[in-house]
């Protein structure tokens, strides 16, 4: 089963930018440190983005990312962009990033779907990280985050919860899950958000690292429950449950992809996309 997190995917894959990649340095703080270079949060920097700009954020494939980037600052991916001059994006974009650097290099390595618990005391907001197999354990990185603005090693970030551990969590009654989802402010949250986060966690372990604001399928409550289950079991170490999950993803008509997503994109578009 690790093979397959060395491989990259349709979304991961760099394409004819792989070379750049290449460049990017060995150490992983400062890889991480690399992508921030290349990424602008399009909520989180305090920089208000419309426009072509913002569509930026619905840039699906590390192929278009790079391209954006390679649009205005040809060459190496390391030379300094000015923070409001990177790609407009969000956390899945950090991650996948970092992702794909490192299958490239034959790090095993996939993109998570949960909630950050560190970014502020009372909230969870959605988030996504990079996790990798160091040789011992999978380590979750997050590369959105830069060291110093936190009092922990974003490069092993134990804090981070699962969608299924979410999941679970709520459908066990000890969390409030409406403090789980996109902002405080906002009806993104609770049950239903809980409930696509298992979809969404259960795309990305299989490959398709699609956007946070893609739909497809149909999952119920009783399926997300046996699909937090067999992700939980799986992140024990259990292959049985890793198999078992990807041929659920694979042959439910109500969970897989079916080659297209409904975009309901914070950039304002809304429809059908071919993924």
């Amino acid at each position: 089963m690790m093979q397959r997190y060395r491989e990259q995917t349709r979304f991961s894959d760099p394409g004819e930018f792989g070379d750049l990649l290449d460049d990017l340095p060995e150490d992983l703080p400062a890889l991480m440190a690399a992508v921030r270079n290349l990424v602008v949060h399009y909520r989180c920097a305090g920089l208000t983005f419309t426009g072509d700009r913002l569509a930026e954020i619905d840039s699906r494939w590390v192929t278009r990312i790079l391209q954006l980037d390679q649009s205005r600052f040809p060459g190496p991916l390391t030379a300094p962009r000015p923070q409001a001059e990177r790609v407009v994006g969000c956390c899945r974009d950090y991650a996948i990033l970092t992702v794909s650097t490192l299958r490239r290099r034959g790090v095993p390595a996939r993109t998570r779907v949960g909630f950050a618990p560190y970014f502020a005391e009372d909230w969870n907001y959605d988030h996504v990280v990079a996790e990798y197999w160091n040789g011992t354990r999978w380590v979750m990185a997050d590369a959105e985050l830069d060291p110093a603005d936190v009092p922990f090693d974003p490069a092993d970030v134990p804090q981070f919860i699962t969608a299924a551990q979410a999941w679970t969590a709520h459908r066990r009654g000890l969390i409030d899950a409406d403090r789980y989802g996109v902002d405080p402010h906002l009806p993104f949250r609770g049950h239903q958000y809980l409930l696509d986060a298992v979809l969404l966690e259960v795309a990305h372990r299989n490959g398709d690292e699609v956007l946070l604001w893609d739909q497809w399928g149909a999952i119920t409550d009783r399926t997300a429950d046996s699909l937090a289950e067999l992700l939980l079991s799986a992140d024990r170490g259990d292959a049985g449950a890793e198999r078992a999950l990807t041929e659920r993803y694979r042959t439910d008509p109500n969970l897989q992809l079916d080659g297209r997503v409904h975009c309901m994109s914070p950039s304002g578009f809304d429809g059908w996309v071919k993924v």
